[in-house]
């Protein structure tokens, strides 16, 4: 009888860990099917939005100069590439849904009132990122590279290593953006406090610099243009945190 006993419990335990695991494997199917789905609905324009892409250096080329291909197979498989990266940056907002719908049965009604705004904010501060990269970042970055090169050097750019370039950029300006999601996370989670942030601010300032060398090429002006959104940001994330850190936290810094 024991042995009976001790194996339904086992049983019992096991089938709560087997369904979440295929409800995990079921939202990952659908977050791939939706990126599949974007891939073949933007792929017939995929050179089109690498013209778009490139636009931001194309324009601050010298008159004559052009991007180049340095491989045969460049020209195809660079436009597929970011039309895949693309389609994964598109579907963000349907990942971060899934994630959300995954782990909102564990929360709290309190909680969960708390973490749909962050999860629908995290979305538009990662796009605002790109979208700062695109229209502020590229213009004064290429600006700056392609008037300080030597004379006699002819500037052509390999489309491939353009592409890698910007989504790092891409990719560094949306992560930066979510600073002040991550400031709310930590002082609603108790991790630290408002007040303990604020005393930590000058080396705060030091880190942005050196989290802004680290996700940015190797040049000033990347580097700054970063550092700097990150420290303003990480000051919005102070300014909300009145909203969603407890009052008792809020009494204890004051």
């Amino acid at each position: 009888m024991s042995a009976e006993k001790s194996g339904t419990k086992k049983t019992e335990h096991s089938l709560p860990l087997i369904s979440h695991l295929l409800e995990l494997r079921d939202r990952l199917l659908r977050v791939i099917a939706i990126v599949i789905a974007l891939f073949f609905s933007l792929v017939f324009f995929a050179n089109d939005i690498y013209h778009y892409l490139a636009i931001p250096l194309t324009s601050q080329l010298p008159e004559g100069s052009t991007m180049i291909a340095t491989d045969v197979a460049t020209p195809f498989f660079t436009p597929i590439k970011l039309t895949i990266v693309l389609s994964i940056f598109i579907a963000i907002p349907a990942i971060l849904y899934q994630v959300w719908a995954f782990i909102a049965p564990g929360l709290y009604k309190h909680e969960r009132k708390l973490v749909a705004p962050l999860v629908i904010s995290s979305a538009f501060l990662f796009y605002l990122g790109m979208a700062f990269a695109y229209f502020v970042v590229f213009p004064i970055a290429f600006s700056f590279f392609t008037s300080t090169a030597p004379e006699g050097v002819i500037i052509a750019t390999d489309i491939s290593s353009y592409l890698d370039f910007v989504l790092k950029l891409f990719f560094a300006f949306g992560l930066a953006f979510e600073i002040p999601i991550a400031t709310l996370v930590l002082c609603w989670t108790g991790a630290t406090t408002p007040k303990q942030l604020k005393e930590k601010r000058p080396y705060i300032v030091v880190a942005a610099f050196i989290f802004g060398m680290l996700l940015t090429p190797p040049d000033i002006i990347s580097q700054t243009l970063l550092a700097i959104p990150m420290l303003i940001l990480f000051e919005l994330g102070l300014l909300f945190t009145r909203f969603y850190v407890p009052k008792e936290t809020l009494a204890q810094d004051s």
